[in-house]
């Protein structure tokens, strides 16, 4: 590969895995564009749509780890929802992957933009204040948790992406969860969505392995980064900063479907 390309995908990994660590998602929102996009705007080969797939997927499973490794210490991953959510929704995306050769493409696009359009709407309702409450102290309802993220999954399992920007709103709005708790469980929940998705794309011989390991090297440099400077900000600025990503992303997903 040449110096300026492998800068180029670097850059691109550092991007998105910077925002995925500061606000709990996996960054594919970000990152697929941008690895589908900037390389041909500046000379370099096109990746195909399954190779920026593959090579997304794996670096959001590192992504996520280096997330979580930032978040560590502190009480901030609360094991209890990572566990109710997180083989909820890894349960959800099997058959949702499966179920996808049932539907339409479009019927497909369809669902996952109403489930985004929802959680739009979440991120601009008012919110309970529980920021100021203990961590060892929160609670949260078993059964919207497990019910709501097996939803998401078998949604994200559709159209083969993470469910992480709508599991957000979800445990902010719904479950009532602090931001910076929920940005924490939310990368651990994103890490076991992930293996699947992972193991699927090495088997299938989807990822270019090259600049798929630069850009792991970029996610294990930046999501820490990026959490690092998350737990320090003021919790408005996060869900800000969260509530415009998922709008950018809902405006996208139904403009491929007008379009």
């Amino acid at each position: 590969m040449e110096l300026e390309f492998i800068i180029t995908i670097f850059l691109i990994g550092f991007i998105g895995s910077f925002i995925s660590g500061m606000v709990g998602i996996g960054g594919s929102i970000i990152k697929y564009p941008m690895l589908l996009y900037i390389p041909p705007l500046l000379g370099f080969a096109a990746f195909s749509a399954h190779e920026v797939s593959g090579i997304s997927a794996i670096q959001v499973f590192f992504a996520t780890i280096g997330g979580i490794y930032a978040y560590r210490k502190g009480g901030y991953l609360n094991k209890q929802l990572i566990l109710y959510m997180g083989v909820a929704v890894l349960i959800g995306s099997f058959i949702g992957g499966y179920g996808s050769t049932l539907l339409s493409e479009n019927l497909i696009n369809v669902v996952y933009a109403v489930l985004a359009t929802i959680a739009t709407i979440m991120m601009f309702l008012p919110k309970a204040n529980v920021e100021d409450l203990p961590l060892d102290q929160v609670t949260f309802n078993k059964l919207i948790a497990a019910s709501s993220a097996f939803i998401v999954g078998i949604a994200a399992g559709i159209v083969g992406a993470a469910g992480a920007f709508i599991l957000m709103p979800i445990m902010l709005v719904v479950l009532r969860i602090p931001t910076k708790m929920a940005i924490a469980s939310s990368l651990a929940i994103t890490f076991i969505s992930s293996i699947g998705l992972t193991a699927g794309k090495i088997i299938t011989d989807q990822i270019v392995w090259e600049p798929a390991f630069v850009m792991i090297i970029a996610s294990l440099i930046a999501a820490p980064i990026g959490a690092n400077i998350g737990k320090n900000m003021k919790t408005k600025s996060l869900q800000m900063i969260l509530a415009l990503l998922i709008l950018a992303s809902t405006v996208k997903i139904w403009m491929d479907i007008i379009g």
